[in-house]
């Protein structure tokens, strides 16, 4: 019940949580708070007929656990006539807590159900090139944070 109810505040007020510029790990006992409270909001506000939220803040220079990175694939009826600025403004505007918050980088793809019948393919995110966690500099400044 408690981890539940814990679940939820990290969910619904996740910018007092966790301020701008903080890094998000998950909690003891808590499963990905960040994540999933981008998959429960896109599933809200969007009601895709397809969703994938990916965490890739693996691939960057953040501490082990950290929820900073994202790449989100939508599909969803609601695209239909719009440009795409339009449908990567309708997923940010979901997501404005996370972005203002946990959040660094939030990659999109945003398709229609008709642009992903006919392309369901996902391309893979490219390395980090800025502050990776193969730069000498940022993994000594990350072994020093331990």
């Amino acid at each position: 019940m408690l981890r539940s109810r814990l679940l939820w505040i990290c969910r619904a007020l996740p910018s007092a949580v966790l301020p701008s510029g903080c890094y998000s790990t998950a909690f003891p006992g808590m499963e990905r708070p960040v994540e999933s409270s981008i998959q429960l909001k896109l599933t809200q506000n969007l009601q895709p007929i397809h969703l994938e939220v990916h965490n890739e803040s693996h691939m960057h220079a953040v501490p082990k656990g950290s929820e900073t990175h994202f790449k989100v694939v939508v599909v969803c009826e609601k695209f239909n006539g719009m440009t795409l600025i339009q449908r990567h403004r309708l997923v940010n505007e979901a997501l404005r807590e996370e972005l203002a918050g946990a959040v660094h980088a939030l990659s999109i793809l945003a398709k229609t159900p008709q642009q992903w019948q006919q392309n369901p393919y996902i391309s893979q995110s490219p390395p980090c090139l800025g502050g990776s966690k193969y730069d000498q500099q940022m993994t000594s400044k990350l072994s020093n944070q331990a």
